[in-house]
């Protein structure tokens, strides 16, 4: 079978004058992870940047997942508390591992698996709207809906330093994955993301055409999208 294929994408979007996401996509073995900086501040280009490198630091030294996430913890919360400001981000990982993939998820950026022409969700959002939704607290497009997607229960540099979800992936052939900040899952609507993964397309190809969905719908956030694609049995 052939090996898979993947890309990764970022954009600046209208809202920030910065990019406050960081991405990191390598291949042999996978390794893909999407960290959202909370807000505009130092401490918001110091966490996505500190979360993200540390992961990869420690999942390629052989180390655990949960431990590079609870190193993140303190090194985000320390820095924020000596700032005397808001120091976080949220993270979404997939990382291959000998006996399948592993997927690990802070706060409210996403990864989503198409298979069999469904198209999934399979992390959940670490926010009151999430919570409200799932509980009937409130309709989904009300103002209070909008305003509780900013109320994160769970990221890195939270005070409690709270574990990530950890999901195990059995990956088969003609699996498609994304993942992506909330500037690409609150601009790009379902049907579009399922249309835009379905493409016999490669991933650059895909990766470019939902954050050209994304500014289309206003590119009110920065927006990032790793793809991954596993070749068909056919292939």
């Amino acid at each position: 079978m052939k090996a898979l294929t993947a890309a990764a994408g970022s954009r600046t979007g209208r809202r920030y004058s910065a990019n406050y996401d960081v991405a990191h996509l390598s291949t042999d073995p996978l390794l893909a992870v999407v960290a959202d900086g909370m807000g505009d501040g130092p401490g918001s280009t110091m966490a996505s940047r500190t979360a993200v490198d540390l992961l990869v630091a420690g999942v390629r030294s052989g180390g655990s997942i949960t431990d590079a996430v609870a190193t993140a913890q303190r090194r985000v919360g320390d820095y924020g508390r000596r700032i005397g400001g808001l120091a976080g981000c949220t993270l979404t990982a997939l990382v291959e591992s000998p006996d399948g993939l592993w997927a690990a998820q802070l706060g409210d950026s996403r990864l989503y698996r198409l298979r069999s022409g469904l198209l999934e969700l399979l992390t959940v959002d670490h926010t009151m709207a999430w919570l409200g939704a799932v509980n009937g607290w409130y309709a989904f497009d009300s103002p209070q809906a909008a305003s509780a997607r900013y109320q994160l229960t769970r990221y890195i540099g939270h005070p409690g330093e709270p574990e990530p979800d950890l999901l195990k992936i059995t990956p088969r052939p003609g699996d498609v994955f994304l993942l992506c900040t909330d500037g690409v899952a609150e601009q790009v609507p379902y049907h579009r993301i399922l249309e835009t993964l379905s493409q016999q397309a490669g991933p650059d190809t895909m990766v470019r055409t939902l954050l050209d969905l994304a500014d289309a719908a206003g590119g009110n956030d920065n927006a990032t999208a790793v793809v991954v694609s596993y070749p068909s049995a056919a292939s």
